[in-house]
């Protein structure tokens, strides 16, 4: 198993007033060319969106775009005629696929949004662009890993075009939880949403993260409640 840690405090940051983001790879302002992706994870932004904030319209294209809010509400509306409103326990997946037009507001005039955007390279170029959500129960992923994203279908999750796939946690002070990948080789970023915990020799804090590649499985121990986000994603 190799790892590489990434530390909350060397992250790239922004600043514009309605957002404060931290990048965990070059995006935005931040641009590092040591720090481009982990394997087919290409973004991971940790952002705060200002109440009344908003991202105006703008494009994307052949791109995975998983949204998990953590406080607030976050609105959107896209070119295929789509519009809703995500919240905590939510997690909405965009393929944008052939190319489409979005925007994402806050959808409180004064509440903030936290929130984590992740992106991820296709498998498939070129897909008819489309949008799914689904409200997630949080009881359901206490001590055990809750499947969010996945390319198979038995993990009863939202689908993605890769071979990758999304789990979360709440793990009790003291519990220790395996993960193991549903697909061979691939990698893993484990993310500490919350609280502190040990991967081997590695004990992440708050908002760090774990780069973790060459294992099909590794254990995860919480030092004290713990909230994790597992990216499972092929390298190449």
């Amino acid at each position: 198993m190799t790892t590489v840690l990434y530390k909350a405090a060397d992250r790239g940051t922004g600043d514009y007033g309605w957002l404060k983001p931290n990048y965990y790879f070059s995006f935005g302002q931040y641009h590092n060319p040591k720090n481009l992706h982990f394997g087919v994870l290409r973004v991971l932004n940790d952002d705060y969106i200002a109440g009344g904030g908003a991202f105006p319209t703008h494009p994307h294209d052949n791109m995975e775009i998983v949204t998990i809010p953590f406080t607030g509400a976050l609105k959107h509306k896209d070119s295929t005629g789509g519009a809703g409103i995500i919240k905590a326990g939510d997690v909405q997946i965009m393929s944008a696929g052939t190319g489409v037009q979005h925007s994402e507001a806050n959808a409180s005039a004064t509440d903030p949004v936290t929130l984590f955007q992740v992106w991820i390279f296709p498998k498939v170029n070129n897909i008819q662009p489309r949008y799914d959500q689904r409200t997630f129960d949080l009881n359901e992923r206490i001590n055990k890993w809750q499947y969010i994203v996945s390319a198979d279908e038995k993990d009863n999750a939202l689908w993605i075009n890769q071979d990758a796939r999304f789990a979360l946690t709440s793990l009790k002070a003291g519990s220790t939880l395996a993960y193991t990948n549903k697909f061979s080789g691939n990698g893993v970023f484990l993310v500490s949403i919350s609280g502190t915990v040990t991967v081997g020799e590695t004990t992440l804090g708050r908002r760090d993260a774990l780069g973790i590649d060459g294992t099909d499985s590794f254990s995860v121990t919480a030092n004290e409640d713990a909230e994790l986000l597992a990216i499972e994603i092929p390298m190449n």
